[in-house]
């Protein structure tokens, strides 16, 4: 990405966003969103995941209290997964319909905000779902990775709010978005090593295949930021990043999509 205002205008001006066919792009993108959530809700089996909430016990026989965890409320995991497919899709079309002149305008600019307030939402809900099918089902857990996540992507609005006029990238937001995002995956690995150190090796293979495909794609959407800040080849043009990331978008939230309902929304548990 360009790291000055200068710099900025004459990238775009070659190709300015508005001539780039992004409208068609994004409603291209809303309608495979779309499409994929329709899927999940009516073909996936009605699979219910438990949510529980940890809070004190008391013994009364050493009347002394004790961390104990009790069952908060099933949630229905095809909802949850066609979730983050809903959200994006809903994101492409109002980008593709109501605020594409904005949205245009932002691009020559340098920047996207409705990019990062839809991955704060989206990409969130991605990783409480992989967080509950590794064995993370505390509330006060997941509620926590969401809110990181959410975190991390609003440090890359921030990233780019800073920089858009800056004569150097200032590369703090960067880093602090790096530290919120990588908690999340820190956590359920932890509760992977756990559970496969109780259960002598046992583990659901497709969770791990999802842990490690969609860690890969969550740090694929770094690299595209920093190609972009370091104007390497093609990303010296933003709009070539931003096709970039609407591309990521939609590979990294298929690939979780039909991993989940083959490895669990298909047949009942």
């Amino acid at each position: 990405m360009p790291t000055t205002s200068a710099t900025a205008a004459e990238a775009h001006a070659e190709t300015p966003a508005r001539d780039t066919r992004l409208r068609l792009w994004n409603a291209v993108m809303a309608v495979l969103h779309l499409l994929q959530g329709l899927a999940m809700v009516v073909l996936a089996e009605n699979v219910m995941w438990p949510v529980t909430r940890t809070r004190y016990g008391f013994n009364p026989e050493t009347e002394s209290i004790f961390p104990e965890t009790v069952s908060f409320v099933d949630a229905n995991l095809p909802l949850l997964v066609a979730g983050f497919l809903f959200i994006s899709a809903v994101a492409h079309t109002v980008i593709s319909t109501v605020r594409y002149d904005k949205y245009v305008e932002y691009l020559d600019r340098g920047m996207n905000p409705y990019r990062w307030y839809e991955y704060s939402v989206s990409a969130s809900l991605m990783i409480v779902v992989i967080g509950m099918l590794a064995g993370v089902w505390d509330l006060g857990t997941l509620v926590a990775l969401f809110g990181l996540v959410a975190v991390m992507n609003l440090c890359g609005l921030l990233m780019e709010q800073r920089n858009e006029s800056t004569n150097e990238t200032d590369w703090a937001p960067f880093w602090v978005g790096v530290i919120a995002g990588i908690v999340p995956w820190i956590v359920i690995a932890i509760t992977f090593i756990g559970t496969v150190t109780a259960s002598g090796g046992e583990f659901p293979e497709f969770v791990i295949y999802i842990y490690i495909s969609i860690f890969v794609f969550f740090n694929l959407f770094t690299l595209n930021m920093v190609l972009q800040y370091l104007e390497v080849s093609r990303w010296k043009n933003y709009i070539f990043g931003e096709r970039m990331y609407i591309l990521l978008s939609l590979v990294a939230k298929s690939a979780l999509a039909w991993q989940v309902y083959f490895g669990t929304l298909n047949s009942p548990i």
